[in-house]
C-alpha cells in the first residue's frame, strides 16, 4: 500500500477522515453503521467527502452545546426572577437586627442631642436595609419603591435632629430645607415607579396603550415637579422670616415669581 493512501475510501491521508473521539488522522473502515453511530447525521452515501462527515459531527455538537445554553440560560433567569431564598432573607433579618442593637448601644455613650441624633442614625440605618433586603426578596415596582422612601424618610429624621442644634429662624429653615429634600426624593421615588409601570404596560399592549403609557410618565413627571416646587416654596418662605417689613415683603414676593405662586 502506497503510504499516504488511505484504500478503504480512496483518499489520500491529508484527506483522511479524523476520528471523532481520539483524533488521530488515519484511514477508518467507516462503514454505514459506524457513520449512524458515531456521527448521528443523516445517511451519508459510501464515498461522502471527509469535509462532509466532519461538518454533519461539528453541526451534532454545536445543537447539543446551543440545547446546554439555553436550560442554563433559562435556569437563570428563574433564578433571577424568584430574588434571594428564604433562608438567605431569615439570615438578612438577623443581622439588620444585631447591627441595630450594636448601632444602639454605641449611642449610650452620648447624651443630649449627639445622642438623638445618633439614635436616628441607627434607626434610620435599620428602616433602610429591612426595606432594600424586601426589595431583594421579592424584586417589584413597589417593593423598589418602598426601599426609596424609607431612605428619604431616614434622612430626613436624621437631618431634623440635626437641626436642634440651630436655633430661631436658622432652625426653622433648616428643618424646611430637610422636609423639602424628603419630598424631592419621595416625589422622584414616586414619579419612578409610575413611570416603570406605564412601560411595563405599554410594552404588552397596543400603540393607544403606548401612548397612554406615554402620557402617565410626563403626568407623574409634573406631579413630582409640582411637590418639589411646593417644598421649596416653603423653605423660600420660611428664609423670609429673618427679615421684617418691607424687606421681608420684598423677600415673600420674590418668592411667588421664583416658585410661579
Amino acid at each position: 500500500m502506497a503510504a499516504g493512501f488511505c484504500p478503504m475510501l480512496g483518499l489520500s491521508e491529508p484527506n483522511a477522515v479524523r476520528h471523532p473521539y481520539c483524533g488521530n488522522a488515519r484511514c477508518l473502515p467507516i462503514t454505514r453503521f459506524w457513520q449512524r453511530k458515531l456521527y448521528a447525521g443523516p445517511r451519508l452515501p459510501w464515498h461522502s467527502s471527509q469535509d462532509q462527515i466532519i461538518k454533519d459531527y461539528k453541526m451534532k455538537n454545536l445543537n447539543i452545546n446551543t440545547i446546554a445554553l439555553a436550560i442554563t440560560l433559562a435556569f437563570s433567569a428563574s433564578a433571577m426572577a424568584e430574588g434571594m431564598s428564604k433562608g438567605d432573607f431569615n439570615a438578612g433579618k438577623d443581622k439588620i437586627s444585631a447591627d441595630y442593637k450594636t448601632a444602639k448601644a454605641n449611642c449610650n455613650s452620648l447624651s443630649g442631642n449627639a445622642n438623638d441624633i445618633c439614635m436616628a442614625e441607627a434607626k434610620g440605618k435599620e428602616k433602610v436595609a429591612k426595606a432594600d433586603l424586601e426589595a431583594a426578596y421579592k424584586p417589584t415596582q413597589k417593593s423598589r419603591y418602598e426601599a426609596r422612601v424609607a431612605k428619604a424618610e431616614a434622612d430626613y429624621g436624621v437631618a431634623k435632629e440635626k437641626c436642634d442644634d440651630l436655633a430661631g429662624n436658622a432652625k426653622d429653615v433648616c428643618q424646611k430645607e430637610a422636609k423639602a429634600a424628603e419630598t424631592a426624593a419621595i416625589a422622584d421615588a414616586k414619579a419612578q415607579m409610575k413611570t416603570a409601570e406605564a412601560n411595563a404596560t405599554a410594552n404588552e399592549k397596543t400603540a393607544d396603550a403606548r401612548g397612554d403609557a406615554s402620557k402617565k410618565t410626563t403626568e407623574a413627571r409634573k406631579d413630582a415637579n409640582a411637590d418639589k416646587s411646593d417644598a421649596e416654596y416653603a423653605v423660600a418662605k420660611e428664609k423670609c422670616d429673618a427679615y421684617s417689613g418691607a424687606a421681608k415683603d420684598s423677600c415673600l414676593d420674590k418668592a411667588k415669581v421664583t416658585h410661579k405662586k
